[in-house]
């Protein structure tokens, strides 16, 4: 975690004004309402507009999950996104990966546990965090096992996951409960 406290505090339920309360209850009644939604429903206007292509990138893109977790964590360790690496560890686990690929993903696409699809997976989210681009050797290789549409939400998900670990870094959104902060990802 970049920040011990928050610079951006969620809104406390006893405080939310009837626009945040439209925003906010459907993750009460869900049992789910995670910090992150809590302190962006500061803006409740941009929560919504966040959440639905949040939905999209998480829910409906065209990899599968266990390929979407790999992409998410390795970017947001990347950014060095306390937080987001705390959660998509859980999710991640739901997906299948294991303890050792998720330490692997740390590593990187050079860790010798994955297998050439993986690797060029990892190598491409390396990539658009580094250059903002992903080379002509890594977009061929991903072509051959991948459509335009999957290689697209690629994409889509290294540039959502990477706006989520700026809003999340810069916020000091705090871990939800349960969730235990990696040590790799200390200021």
């Amino acid at each position: 975690m970049r920040l011990s406290e928050p610079r951006i505090a969620p809104v406390p339920e006893a405080e939310w004004t009837e626009d945040q309360r439209k925003v906010l209850e459907p993750f009460v009644a869900q049992g789910r309402l995670y910090n992150i939604f809590a302190t962006l429903a500061r803006n409740p206007k941009a929560l919504r507009a966040f959440l639905a292509w949040g939905t999209y990138t998480l829910n409906q893109s065209s990899l599968n999950p266990r390929e979407r977790e790999m992409v998410i964590l390795r970017t947001g360790f990347l950014c060095k996104s306390g937080y987001e690496w705390a959660q998509h560890v859980r999710i991640g686990k739901h997906a299948g990966l294991t303890e050792t690929e998720i330490a692997n993903i740390k590593i990187g696409p050079d860790a010798d546990a994955w297998s050439a699809q993986e690797a060029t997976l990892l190598r491409a989210a390396d990539e658009l965090h580094q250059n903002h681009f992903i080379s002509d050797v890594t977009w061929k290789t991903l072509s051959g096992f991948m459509t335009e549409t999957q290689r697209m939400d690629l994409v889509f998900l290294v540039g959502q996951y990477t706006q989520v670990s700026m809003i999340l870094n810069t916020f000091g959104v705090q871990l939800d409960e349960g969730l235990t902060p990696d040590p790799d990802l200390r200021a």
